[in-house]
């Protein structure tokens, strides 16, 4: 898209926001960034240096007067400032399908409820195999954590972009279009904005595929209940449909790319014929257990089979990986009791994976910021894993009062390091220690890494 001579507003000014900015300016648009809150002084110094106006602390009647605006995937739908340039009929965009104007890579995009950035992990780890024998570049982006904006300018034809995409993010996409769309699965999250509607929910993740055309490939989780009647009735739906599931029934009259488990072997299909991939004690990492592992895995290995990487690269690629950063990160063991940081389980159905998949009787530290979730859907495994429940933040009652009823040991706690104290108190050979909020981290962190960091640290301080 040529955007010379346009003016377009970005609404938010953190990572992706400023990057947004940037990169449009570098195009020659003319670009006015509007900030609620304060920047950064590097924010500013960069927005000056490349002649970039901008406003802080609120939302003047500058930002209406622009072609187009960039609004930050954290804002809702019902802000004032969102609500005025509707008004002003300002087409509103995000930073990804800001970033997709410019991008000439192949592009995967990958989103999910669960698993979506293990998932990209993966598949970046994959392609990265394949990359270095055949001389192009992988870049990771997105909600991973690296602006799609401030790596697009310096991606190449033949390179890569594994793009790891959010609901917020999806929203306001129009025109983006991945050559191979990834769905993890679809479950509870984010009903706070969505007005408790999961058809919404699950409305903005479809957006990835919206633009999708006759020789793409949607790659989505068969084995998970929305999706598997979703796509159910295949008319209507451009993309090259390619499932995976860790039982996939059909597998041997399946005339379609496919992926699934054989016993103990991760494996592909396609066209009817069959290639084992890899095992799963070859696959399966000490931080990397499980059997939403097993399907991310999958999802990973059918992707870059629909991007047509070579088997031996995803083997190669699977089998060197280790698991990622704050999801089920070993992180110690103290007095025979290991800790294990889950600060990305900012939903219940990730705390469901993390209380299924962790070794042993559990002490679980939760609590956060609630996201309107029925912690009451957890009492069984609750009840069959927990031995020691420790709740903070802001939902720690609303924790306490769901499970105080199967589980003896409750305590409330006002601070995550007090909630590390007390798990620490209790920890003994034998026993887990589980941090996997269940919730959003923004009552007490910036966000789920900021979170698992501070968890970290106070788990390192803790005495032997």
């Amino acid at each position: 898209m040529d955007v010379a001579g346009r003016r377009i507003s970005v609404v938010g000014a953190a990572r992706s926001g400023v990057a947004a900015a940037l990169l449009l300016r570098r195009h020659g648009a003319e670009v006015f960034v509007s900030e609620r809150g304060r920047m950064g002084e590097r924010d500013r110094s960069l927005l000056d240096l490349h002649g970039i106006g901008y406003e802080e602390g609120g939302h003047g009647p500058g930002v209406c007067e622009a072609d187009c605006c960039v609004v930050s995937p954290g804002i809702p739908g019902e802000a004032p400032v969102i609500r005025a340039l509707e008004e002003s009929a300002v087409p509103l965009v995000s930073e990804i399908e800001a970033a997709f104007w410019f991008c000439p890579a192949r592009i995967i995009g990958v989103t999910g409820t669960d698993g979506k950035t293990t998932t990209a992990t993966l598949i970046a780890a994959i392609c990265a195999v394949d990359a270095e024998a055949r001389g192009y570049r992988v870049h990771s982006v997105g909600n991973i954590g690296v602006p799609f904006s401030s790596l697009v300018d310096d991606m190449g034809e033949r390179d890569i972009a594994v793009v790891e995409l959010s609901s917020y993010q999806l929203e306001r996409c129009d025109r983006f279009r991945p050559e191979v769309a990834v769905i993890t699965n679809i479950a509870q999250d984010h009903l706070d904005r969505y007005e408790g509607s999961m058809r919404r929910y699950a409305e903005a993740k479809y957006r990835i595929f919206r633009r999708q055309e006759q020789g793409d490939s949607l790659v989505y989780n068969a084995g998970n209940p929305v999706l598997r009647e979703r796509f159910a009735d295949r008319s209507g739906v451009l993309p090259h449909l390619v499932p995976f599931a860790l039982d996939l029934p059909d597998v041997p009259a399946c005339t379609e790319h496919c992926a699934t488990m054989d016993g103990e072997w991760l494996t592909l299909v396609a066209e009817g014929a069959r290639e084992p991939v890899i095992d799963t004690e070859s696959l399966f990492k000490r931080s990397f257990r499980g059997r939403h592992n097993l399907e991310n895995a999958l999802a990973a290995a059918v992707a870059a089979a629909a991007a047509a990487i070579p088997v031996q690269a995803i083997r190669e690629g699977l089998a060197s990986f280790g698991g990622v950063e704050h999801r089920q990160e070993y992180v110690r063991t103290v007095r025979g009791a290991d800790w294990i940081n889950d600060s990305k389980a900012t939903n219940l159905n990730a705390m469901r994976q993390a209380l299924e998949s962790s070794p042993g009787r559990l002490v679980l530290i939760a609590g956060g910021r609630d996201k309107g979730s029925d912690f009451g859907e957890l009492l069984p495994v609750v009840r069959q894993k927990v031995d020691m429940l420790v709740t903070f933040g802001e939902a720690r009652e609303t924790i306490a009062g769901a499970w105080g009823g199967v589980v003896v040991d409750v305590v409330r706690a006002d601070s995550l390091a007090e909630a590390v104290a007390a798990a620490a108190r209790e920890a003994s050979v034998g026993r887990t220690v589980l941090f996997s909020p269940g919730c959003s981290s923004f009552d007490m962190f910036s966000d789920y890494e900021e979170r698992g960091r501070a968890f970290k640290k106070l788990v390192q301080e803790v005495s032997e």
